[in-house]
């Protein structure tokens, strides 16, 4: 019997009736987001005419490529200490109780009930000049002065860390969950520590949430633009940033456009490699 189920599923799979349901949704995603998207993407050569200036500017620019660097080191850097703070936690949570573990991710998950704008003042509060940070310092003795600590790129990682650090743990947490702890214990009843069975067959079979974890982190992290406009300083303008300022300020749409293309060019780069890593490595489907 359940070997003729699973054969109805299959051929279900490739019925033409069960596609017909998909279709209102492929045409929504087509009206409100793909039709938008491509207009204003298509004025980074067709703005005032069939052109590549503006790609060519970007190119030739030096200001161009500083923001671009500088938002794609502060992205790593962000995806780096997400990946440091929630790989040992999402462990944690893991290996943790039931009550324990719902605990845990609710306590992961405030961060999505509250007001980005909430978050980044509470930043600021903290960062601040006469901030709780700066005035701990004083008071303690440690420091003489106030410490500047707001308005840099520490500061902009700071607060993408803290808003993105669920989107790097909920990943790993769905891998981890599905990785027999049978494993290690065979591998430790074999002759290996606990730490050789963890290193050489945990660490290798979480790799698709680490992907995973990694890839939405920084394909997010290249979208801000609240964290960098509060925490950051004039120096420390990311793409988004410039995005806005092209169009808003200057009205230089094509430049925009042609800012917008790139980072939606980054965008599929990064996620084609992870597509076949996922596949290779038999990622689990969420």
């Amino acid at each position: 019997m359940h070997l003729t189920l699973g054969s109805r599923i299959r051929r279900s799979d490739g019925d033409p009736a069960l596609l017909l349901f998909l279709v209102p949704c492929a045409l929504l995603l087509l009206v409100v987001f793909f039709l938008p998207l491509g207009i204003f993407l298509s004025r980074a050569v067709l703005d005032p005419e069939p052109t590549l200036r503006h790609f060519l500017r970007i190119l030739e620019a030096p200001e161009y490529a500083g923001v671009m660097i500088r938002t794609f080191r502060v992205c790593g850097i962000t995806t780096l200490c997400c990946l440091v703070l929630g790989y040992p936690l999402a462990y944690a949570i893991t290996t943790a109780s039931t009550a324990l573990r719902l605990t845990l991710i609710a306590l992961i998950l405030i961060p999505f009930w509250t007001s980005v704008l909430v978050r980044m003042f509470a930043w600021m509060a903290l960062l601040g000049s006469y901030g709780v940070v700066n005035r701990a310092l004083l008071s303690l003795g440690i420091v003489d002065e106030p410490i500047r600590m707001l308005f840099t790129e520490g500061a902009v990682v700071v607060g993408m860390t803290h808003y993105l650090l669920p989107y790097m743990v909920l990943p790993l947490i769905a891998v981890m969950s599905g990785i027999p702890r049978n494993l290690l214990a065979a591998a430790e009843g074999l002759g290996a520590s606990r730490f050789q069975a963890f290193r050489r067959i945990f660490v290798p079979l979480s790799m698709p949430g680490v992907a995973a974890g990694c890839l939405l982190v920084f394909i997010i992290g290249l979208g801000f633009f609240v964290t960098p406009a509060l925490l950051g300083g004039p120096r420390d303008i990311m793409l988004s940033q410039l995005v806005e300022h092209e169009a808003s300020e200057r009205l230089d749409w094509g430049m925009a456009a042609a800012l917008a293309t790139l980072l939606v060019g980054v965008t599929l780069v990064l996620y084609g490699p992870y597509a076949r890593f996922g596949l290779r490595q038999g990622a689990p489907h969420g």
